[in-house]
């Protein structure tokens, strides 16, 4: 009896190693949950300032910036809605991302169909310049001299002419579509089905992941662009919500519980959409990087 008990009571180093194993796991994951609690504050740290900041009175954000609300009121959006005019600037960038996002998407998805299965002469090519087109800078002054001859400045339609190229879209839809079997391009071929009737039923459906990706990157570019509308639109009837919240900046240049809460309206319906499309994005950006 002596000696089982002495037997089970026996530590093998097999199971001390096994041991040691679990404590450093252990240590490593504590160590991985303060990184990211770090980051998270980084991250939403100023998010949480900005809310505090739209809820507070001027007289209270001047007591005190970084306190909490001692009494939150939503005043501060309706006076924002109501006297920067910011229904109508929703309306326009609204609009613009709509019109821009739905163009892109849909010239992109043919772009990108080709490039991906190598039906144009020198695709690599082509997709290699779409690449080099990433880190190259924005031409402004030719882009303002052909707008000017166009005689577009000042208008929607040559606003929206900007955002109609965007590599990235491509590149991404480009290394999505690869992910595709071949085998469907054959079977539609016997099937008689045309090429524009198979991109549009088929190869479209199929990447919704990438195109949801394409679709929140371009819509949050085009909604966030501030240079663009500043250069190329005058009017205010025709300016997006950017472009009026620097208008309404200098007008309620010390009302900073105001301006907080304009600024939190202008990123909600983004917000929105990345929510509502967010469980496609990783797949639709790490597709590509599995089949090249």
């Amino acid at each position: 009896m002596n000696t089982l008990t002495t037997s089970k009571d026996q530590v093998t180093p097999v199971q001390s190693a096994n041991k040691r194993d679990r404590r450093r796991i252990n240590w490593w994951r504590i160590v991985g949950y303060v990184v990211l609690l770090i980051f998270g504050i980084l991250y939403l740290g100023p998010l949480l300032m900005l809310v505090s900041t739209s809820l507070k009175s001027l007289p209270e954000f001047f007591r005190s910036a970084t306190a909490l609300p001692e009494a939150p009121s939503l005043e501060n959006f309706g006076t924002a809605w109501e006297q920067a005019n910011f229904a109508r600037l929703l309306i326009n960038s609204a609009l613009y991302t709509v019109v821009a996002t739905t163009l892109y998407v849909i010239t992109a998805i043919f772009v990108a169909f080709p490039l991906a299965r190598g039906l144009v002469r020198g695709n690599k090519i082509i997709f290699t310049l779409f690449v080099i087109a990433l880190f190259l800078p924005p031409a402004l002054i030719p882009q303002f001299q052909l707008i000017l001859r166009m005689g577009l400045y000042n208008n929607p339609v040559g606003y929206l002419l900007f955002f109609l190229i965007n590599p990235i879209g491509i590149i991404i839809l480009v290394g999505y579509i690869r992910t595709l079997p071949k085998e469907l391009d054959e079977s539609a071929a016997m099937d008689g089905c045309g090429y524009f009737r198979f991109v549009w039923q088929v190869i479209m459906p199929l990447s919704r992941p990438a195109i949801a990706t394409v679709v929140v990157l371009h819509a949050i570019g085009i909604w966030n662009e501030l240079i663009l509308p500043t250069i190329y639109l005058t009017s205010e009837k025709y300016f997006p919500v950017t472009r009026g919240l620097i208008v309404f900046k200098g007008v309620y240049g010390s009302n900073w519980p105001t301006l907080a809460a304009a600024v939190l309206m202008l990123t909600l319906p983004m917000l929105i959409l990345f929510l509502v499309l967010q469980k496609y994005i990783i797949s639709g950006l790490t597709a590509g990087a599995v089949k090249g």
